[in-house]
């Protein structure tokens, strides 16, 4: 007979209690991301891509390349995570506090908490641009937003940055990886301090698929291989992916900073171009083995048991892309739903959704 609540021993309730408080802390599990990308003119509305996520697929989060207001409406109380970027030329605007708390005022608070956002991006790849003015504003435009969401009463919501792999001068072996010169001292090693204060992390986005050749298809592409032996640390990688995160690692910890967390802010495959890598079958290879990898959990050689979180470009293909056709065709999905392939990022059973449908009365 089961022991009602009154009657339990004060150490099974104490037990319980325990129980309980231990798996409130415990952190949520964590599904892969994506970039949602706005470049064409067949899209389907925010509303309906907010109900499918929610509905039809296991990605429980979204990077935006500008603080879009329709897409922050639309994916009010679904849970979803949204991460905002902010357009680069804002950046010198945004090293005055005031300006970034009325940018805050404009772009996070009519909107949060009810649209769950985590991330605000100060830029995309600015350090990859070139732009002086841009590379030395960054750093404290960053500061800047931070201070004005705390000002703000905004606690919740991390400030950081992404880059293109270029930020990085050498990779292959991973042990001998750093920072371009120039770069490093005088705009990582301040960011990194600046992120290790405030917990937030490093966003780096590693693109094997720059890096893709008839010789290295397989290693590239998560197939099994004979794999890469770095004789400094007497590890092989059997992956890209894991050499180029293992190779941000490395370049992170020489300065100085090997504890600040690192997550994934792009990475893809085209699967239409003109290029023979460009294909449904090296795309569906290498974006299904990325989210195998990420759901295992196992991490990389210098960083075993690591989850990185990591977010997929890109969620459609977008017509309206400038650049070549492989630029067009990075999407998980056409604009009609229907997946380009099997990465293995849908529910079981879920098919796609009819673009055309009505919407649900919480999504409208």
């Amino acid at each position: 007979m089961e022991m009602c609540a009154r009657n339990r021993p004060p150490h099974l309730a104490s037990a319980a209690l325990f129980l309980i408080a231990v798996l409130h802390h415990l952190p949520a599990v964590r599904s892969i991301g994506v970039n949602y990308g706005t470049l064409g003119n067949n899209l389907p509305h925010p509303a309906q891509v907010a109900q499918f996520l929610k509905q039809k697929a296991t990605i429980d989060r979204i990077k935006i390349f500008d603080p879009n207001p329709e897409i922050l409406r639309a994916f009010a109380n679904t849970g979803i995570l949204v991460a905002i970027t902010v357009p680069n030329l804002e950046i010198p605007s945004l090293t005055n506090v005031q300006y970034a708390r009325r940018w805050v005022d404009n772009n996070i608070k009519p909107f949060h908490p009810q649209t769950k956002i985590n991330y605000v991006l100060v830029g995309n790849e600015v350090l990859h641009a070139g732009l002086k003015n841009l590379t030395d504003n960054l750093v404290a435009a960053m500061k800047s937003l931070h201070e004005a969401l705390l000002q703000s009463g905004i606690h919740d919501i991390k400030v950081t940055t992404p880059h293109a792999f270029s930020i990085l001068e050498s990779t292959e072996p991973p042990s001998i990886a750093k920072f371009r010169q120039g770069l490093d001292v005088g705009v990582v090693s301040p960011m990194l301090q600046f992120l290790r204060e405030v917990k937030s992390p490093f966003m780096v986005n590693p693109y094997p698929y720059f890096a893709y050749n008839p010789g290295n298809a397989d290693f590239v592409l998560f197939r099994p291989n004979k794999g890469f032996f770095d004789g400094n640390t007497k590890k092989t990688y059997e992956n890209m992916f894991d050499l180029m995160m293992d190779a941000v690692y490395v370049s992170m910890n020489r300065l100085g900073y090997g504890d600040v967390d690192i997550v994934v802010g792009e990475t893809g495959w085209s699967s239409v171009g003109e290029q023979p890598r460009c294909s449904v079958e090296n795309a569906a290879a290498y974006n299904g083995g990325l989210v195998k990898k990420f759901n295992s959990g196992i991490g990389t050689p210098l960083m075993p048991n690591r989850r990185f979180e990591t977010y997929i470009f890109a969620l459609f293909n977008e017509n309206q892309k400038t650049g070549p056709l492989a630029e067009k065709n990075f999407g998980l999905f056409q604009p009609d739903f229907t997946p380009v392939y099997n990465a293995g990022i849908m529910h079981r059973g879920a098919v796609a959704m009819d673009s055309s449908a009505d919407l649900d009365s919480d999504f409208v």
